[in-house]
């Protein structure tokens, strides 16, 4: 099933027209007719997007927005407000509510599925870091996310990249009066170096630059390790559509028009930062609880124990929303005769090599633990059976074509075998588990080094 959003608007024309264009792109659509009816039934659907009208009878957007983004059960759902062309205020206002991003009507198509998609992969993400939170409270190693440290602005600093002189003034002096401060470069190279040594919370970057591209900076960050988490935001020509809908799709967080209107500016900066802040608390929280208690000491994967709890929370919130969720099961060929041949020492080596190989097979967002001994598991969450049979291919390959090497550099030639399971409706985490171990007998039965799928294995 894809993705839910709520339409807000108490206008029956609106909601109509937003619900054809949402439903050709086969989102599931739902309506509230008021503030008050958006702030319920975000509590009671958990919509994955929200398109906010501003004017409305009961309560307005702006104030629903404020409740939803201030309930920590529905603060992380993105929210669109959609105003009239010239509500410059309107736009500030629901910015400075919580809002994620802004559509003037009439909406354009392009505009609205490029905008929804750009906050869906970005929500996605979000709800992997707050479903391995929950696990790591489940275990008794959490900690409670404290939201108003993540709220705060003050301290954060902020790189723009810009050659415009007069504007690049005005945006540092606007963003250093709330207490950002703001380094100014004009190049890429410079950008670079300077963001690897400073601990900057977003990038502010001109697609307008005279020397560089700006677009190709973008791409640099989102491949970079240590950068891609930093947030990104552009500032576009206003015509330039082809710019605008490029730097979404490669990652970029949200984006201003020329001219820079300083309100709006401070504004989006604002979500940016803490929507960062957000994210690291998260991210900081279960890395430094669960270390020792749920990871794994040879391969520094998740052991069984966090596996175990995982599992079922990923298979829960896939069935409650419909999402996919597909399971690896994979194991080393022939382990016992590399550990009697080249000793144990030899054979941690092989499963710490595999258990990286594993990891730069998959997604930040898929979770990777050590099942025990030889043995390892992956879930891909949002992923259907097709792509996990070529994310297991890959692995595959890349354990078979390279070689691993021991410490007295013996290269020991190895091979994985791996089964693939996919959740079906009414699924249970053991039935899954149950239908991968299934294909991976079936794969070594096979004559191993090879992938089987459950639906190769049943059909």
């Amino acid at each position: 099933m894809t993705a839910k959003i709520l339409v807000v608007d108490d206008i029956v024309f609106n909601v109509k027209l937003l619900e054809t264009k949402l439903k050709q792109e086969y989102y599931e659509v739902f309506v509230a007719n008021n503030g008050v009816e958006a702030v319920k039934k975000a509590k009671e659907l958990n919509p994955d997007i929200i398109l906010m009208d501003v004017m409305m009878p009961e309560m307005d957007g702006i104030e629903a927005t404020k409740i939803i983004k201030n309930d920590p059960n529905t603060m992380h759902i993105p929210i669109i407000i959609v105003t009239a062309l010239n509500a410059q205020e309107d736009k500030v206002n629901g910015l400075s509510a919580g809002a994620d991003d802004f559509l003037t009507k009439p909406i354009n198509d392009h505009a609205l599925i490029t905008r929804i998609k750009s906050l869906l992969r970005l929500k996605f993400m979000m709800d992997e870091l707050r479903a391995r939170h929950v696990t790591s409270n489940q275990l008794g190693v959490g900690e409670e996310i404290i939201i108003d440290e993540s709220n705060k602005i003050e301290g954060a600093k902020v790189i723009l990249v810009d050659d415009d002189v007069a504007q690049a003034k005005k945006i540092k002096e606007k963003l250093n009066s709330a207490g950002i401060s703001v380094d100014i470069v004009t190049e890429e190279q410079e950008t670079l170096s300077l963001a690897e040594k400073n601990n900057y919370g977003l990038f502010i970057i001109s697609t307008q630059l005279i020397d560089s591209d700006g677009l190709r900076l973008c791409s640099h960050i989102k491949n970079h390790d240590k950068l891609r988490g930093i947030p990104i935001l552009i500032i576009v020509e206003e015509a330039d559509e082809k710019t605008l809908t490029k730097g979404l799709e490669m990652g970029v967080n949200d984006y201003l028009l020329y001219p820079v209107e300083s309100n709006e500016l401070l504004a989006r900066t604002s979500t940016q930062i803490k929507r960062k802040n957000y994210q690291d608390a998260l991210r900081e929280n279960y890395i430094h609880n669960l270390s020792l208690s749920v990871i794994d000491q040879l391969t520094n994967l998740y052991n069984r124990r966090y596996f175990d709890i995982h599992i079922k929370n990923l298979v829960t919130n896939a069935a409650s929303t419909g999402k996919s969720l597909s399971l690896i099961m994979l194991d080393i060929d022939h382990f016992k005769n590399i550990n009697d041949t080249y000793g144990h020492q030899a054979g941690d080596i092989i499963i710490q090599e595999v258990a990286r190989r594993i990891l730069l097979g998959v997604r930040p967002t898929d979770l990777s633990a050590r099942y025990g001994g030889e043995e390892f598991v992956v879930i891909l969450p949002d992923t259907k059976l097709e792509d996990a049979i070529k994310v297991s291919e890959r692995i595959r390959q890349s354990v078979e074509m390279y070689p691993l090497t021991t410490v007295d550099s013996s290269e020991i030639k190895c091979t994985i075998s791996l089964g693939v399971s996919a959740l079906s409706s009414d699924d249970s985490p053991e039935n899954l588990l149950k239908r991968a171990d299934q294909c991976l007998y079936k794969a070594k039965e096979g004559g191993r080094n090879r992938v089987v799928a459950e639906e190769a294995f049943f059909t």
